[in-house]
């Protein structure tokens, strides 16, 4: 019922700063939790950050913290994914979630989500 279409995804040097986009259809997302995993070769999926319904709190794993920013805006149905001070290790396939509707607090596990983006890549040279 909710599809997810993720981009902003590409190829940046070490320190560098990308944002990637999500935006939403098919229903309204404004009491949504809304999150970004991501998912590099050979490793397990991983919360990177999310935003709980009606913008009321905001999770940044400590690997990206002070550096991604997790926002969203309700009245384009869009979340976003600030990254600054991009590392090698942030080289991943990105995929940002949805959970239902009426969800306000932050949810940083796969099982609390019930859509999900294509994913977009990215990739950070040393």
């Amino acid at each position: 019922q909710v599809q997810l279409v993720e981009s902003g995804g590409g190829l940046v040097q070490a320190g560098g700063s990308l944002r990637l986009s999500c935006a939403a259809s098919g229903r309204t997302l404004t009491t949504y939790a809304l999150g970004w995993f991501r998912q590099a070769p050979g490793k397990e999926r991983e919360c990177v950050a999310a935003i709980a319904g009606m913008m009321q709190s905001t999770y940044h794993a400590n690997s990206v913290k002070g550096r991604f920013t997790i926002s969203r805006d309700s009245a384009k149905n869009t979340v976003y994914l600030q990254m600054n001070s991009l590392k090698a290790e942030d080289t991943a396939v990105y995929y940002c979630a949805a959970s239902g509707p009426f969800k306000y607090t932050a949810v940083v596990t796969e099982r609390g989500y019930d859509y999900w983006g294509q994913g977009t890549q990215v990739t950070v040279s040393s």
